[in-house]
């Protein structure tokens, strides 16, 4: 019931995800244009937001199923924080400043914070 009276319920907060990695992917792509060293896989903080972004839309327009496209959104950040994390930890020792690095920070922290968001709503669900 709490969720129906916060204006940030977890759909909406999958939008929001959704929307930050759609921009981070759009920002690290452009930069890339505007060096000359565009690559497509700068824009996979964009596919990952617009996955976040569907499940958050349809969760909000058939609330039957929001209980399981919020559980695949948690899967969904799990899965981008693990490689993005996984991926600058492993290369921790060779990393410089670059907009790759930045993007894969700001995707990683992104999907830590759904991840965290999600299971605090999901426990607090089960308690209620």
């Amino acid at each position: 019931m709490a969720a129906e009276i916060c204006p940030m319920s977890m759909p909406v907060i999958s939008i929001v995800c959704g929307i930050l990695l759609a921009l981070v992917g759009f920002a690290g792509y452009g930069y890339g244009i505007l060096n000359h060293n565009a690559s497509v896989t700068a824009l996979i903080p964009a596919a990952f937001g617009t996955v976040f972004f569907l499940l958050g839309a349809v969760s909000r327009a058939r609330d039957e199923l929001r209980k399981h496209l919020m559980h695949l959104a948690a899967g969904l950040a799990l899965v981008g924080f693990l490689i993005t994390a996984g991926r600058l930890i492993s290369k921790a020792s060779e990393l410089t400043l670059s907009a790759a690095v930045i993007s894969q920070a700001a995707m990683s922290i992104i999907c830590l914070v759904f991840l965290v968001v999600a299971v605090r709503s999901f426990i607090a669900a089960r308690s209620a």
